[in-house]
């Protein structure tokens, strides 16, 4: 850990720098530096693809060396970028002039003033960010997502057939499957992907107030808004929002947060499950040989795995909340709050990829105690009651349900024993008390519903 991490003020640039070191290709200030140059480069094209009548003398082979400048940006052509910053006191004018100065170098002087040509900041802005941020779910918490959904469907698999107590409430209650209850986390995962799938990765991208004011007035004959529309959605991969304010409105971006916000309350709900059944020693823990769990207490090991990515994801919750109510509330025709709070995506996608990888760590260290989980069925016999009083009703048997309450609460402790006497002392058929018999708590689990 270098001296700038140990100084780093948020622990996303600190402890968990490696962990999230992906993410910085797309919600960095370089990253966003880059992306707008991309946008603003990829404009200039399509203009000349039009083609305007100023720009149909750009050879088309100018094209390959224009998006270069965003193939090949470096952190010191960010750098030169934030150096004309300090001057122009404004991000996007400062692509603008960089641009500029490359297209000098590329002897496309004569049409620098084509950079940029009728927008406002935010046609880069809402462009440039919801770019980074469908390439930045597509290739980082996507996957992290999809693989923690594989793990848990093989575990599932595996654990298909432990038969397991339930507890609703906290108290024994009507006997499961291990891999069936790891398969309800899987199915909402799985739902809730689905789900985020269909929201749009939506952009503006219509001028200072949304009408294309400046591009009609320049070229009344063209139509902007079918230009717009292939632009944003051909050539950046985006669903442009076409009546609009000086901004997005952010309306979908506030779904997928929210998308995302129910996707880490599905995983907070497994961390929790997954730290009472190793509290419950129903799993042990694979630990090295030199790791610590307490500094005081030898014996312990502790699920900090579980407990750092349930925190993490609690933080992460706390600000896609922030994000996806502030967002589509600007007044007017635009406020510049929406600028400072995009710029925090990147955080609570951070604490999300932490929490994701704690997640695995923590999946991979399980050792099932099978023994632990039979014998805590062996000492609930109580639960078969239902069975019991089931079939009982099935036969036409009066007051089932009263005579087994009287039996399960008149009793210190059920077992099979007095289980068996019970049924001995039913007015039912010896086939009927045979069938009641073979009824034990390993057993009576139900069916598999995957």
């Amino acid at each position: 850990m270098n001296l700038s991490t140990l100084n780093a003020v948020s622990p996303i640039d600190g402890r968990y720098r490696h962990l999230i070191e992906p993410l910085a290709d797309f919600f960095s200030e370089g990253a966003l530096i880059q992306y707008r140059v991309r946008v603003e480069v990829e404009y200039f094209i399509a203009l000349c693809k039009l083609p305007l009548p100023q720009l149909s003398s750009v050879d088309a082979g100018h094209f390959d060396a224009l998006r270069k400048l965003c193939l090949d940006f470096s952190s010191g052509d960010a750098e030169e970028i934030k150096s004309i910053e300090k001057i122009t006191n404004h991000d996007v004018k400062a692509v603008e002039y960089f641009l500029k100065n490359r297209f000098d170098a590329l002897g496309l002087t004569a049409f620098k003033e084509f950079i940029h040509f009728g927008l406002t900041s935010q046609d880069i802005n809402n462009t440039a960010v919801p770019l980074s941020l469908k390439e930045g779910w597509i290739q980082t918490i996507r996957p992290a997502i999809q693989e923690i959904i594989e793990i848990l469907s093989e575990k599932a698999r595996a654990w298909k057939d432990v038969p397991m107590l339930a507890r609703t409430h906290g108290q024994p209650a009507s006997p499961t499957r291990l891999g069936k209850e790891i398969y309800v986390f899987v199915d909402r995962l799985v739902q809730q992907m689905n789900l985020i799938e269909t929201i749009p990765f939506a952009a503006k991208f219509g001028g200072a107030t949304g009408n294309f004011n400046a591009h009609h007035i320049a070229y009344p004959q063209i139509d902007w808004n079918r230009f717009a529309d292939r632009f944003v959605g051909d050539v950046l991969g985006l669903h442009r929002s076409r009546t609009t304010t000086q901004i997005e409105h952010y309306d979908h971006l506030a779904a997928f947060f929210d998308n995302l916000k129910r996707i880490d309350t599905i995983l907070i709900d497994l961390n929790r499950d997954m730290w009472t059944y190793i509290s419950m020693n129903y799993f042990r823990q694979a630990i090295q040989a030199r790791e610590v769990g307490s500094s005081a207490m030898p014996h312990k090991v502790n699920p900090i795995d579980f407990e750092n990515s349930e925190g993490n994801l609690g933080i992460a919750n706390a600000v896609f909340g922030h994000l996806s109510e502030k967002l589509p509330v600007s007044r007017l025709q635009r406020d510049l709050t929406d600028s400072t709070v995009l710029r925090n995506i990147g955080v609570p996608l951070s604490h999300m990829l932490i929490s994701l990888k704690s997640l695995k760590k923590g999946l991979g260290k399980l050792i099932l105690n099978e023994t632990v989980i039979l014998r805590d069925l062996e000492e609930n016999w109580a639960v078969v009651a239902e069975a019991v009083q089931t079939v009982l009703r099935r036969e036409g048997y009066p007051e089932p349900y009263e005579a087994l309450k009287a039996l399960t609460r008149t009793h210190a402790r059920i077992d099979q024993k007095a289980l068996c006497e019970f049924i001995n002392g039913l007015s039912i058929s010896d086939a009927v008390k045979q069938e009641l018999k073979k009824i034990t708590p390993d057993s009576y689990t139900g069916i598999c519903s995957f």
